[in-house]
């Protein structure tokens, strides 16, 4: 069992964010001890690495706390529970796309400043700029 500060030292999560997690409804099954202090088994701290790695993705409380509530209810909520990762899942992959697409430009225009720090135009990032312009 680990105390909140072990909890949040091994996990790298401020101990704030657990205490926000728990008055959330999102760990249903954490125990107190006998002056009310939570205590943290292995699988909760394993539950909250998941759920931390769920918001850093931009999942909402919302629907942390629905794949919650449904877990609570039974393997018979599975098909619900995949749905809502899906439904994230497909929507971490536009996040990313878009990431990738600004990646590129920032490669590029950093490839410029290289090329003007060398003598040599900015003719790349404008063909890179123009194919952009040619697909919307």
């Amino acid at each position: 069992m680990f105390t909140i500060k072990e909890a949040s030292e091994k996990l790298n999560c401020a101990a704030h964010t657990i205490r926000f997690y728990d008055k959330e409804g999102l760990l249903p099954n954490i125990r107190r001890d006998d002056h009310g202090n939570r205590m943290f088994e292995k699988r909760d701290l394993d539950w909250i690495r998941l759920m931390t790695c769920f918001r850093a993705t931009g999942m909402s409380v919302a629907d942390l706390k629905q794949i919650v509530d449904l877990a609570l209810q039974g393997d018979e909520t599975i098909g619900q529970r995949r749905a809502i990762l899906e439904a994230h899942q497909e929507e971490i992959k536009r996040k990313q796309q878009v990431l990738d697409e600004a990646f590129e430009a920032v490669s590029q225009k950093l490839e410029v400043y290289n090329n003007i720090e060398k003598g040599n135009p900015e003719e790349r990032f404008l063909t890179y700029i123009d194919k952009l312009d040619s697909s919307i």
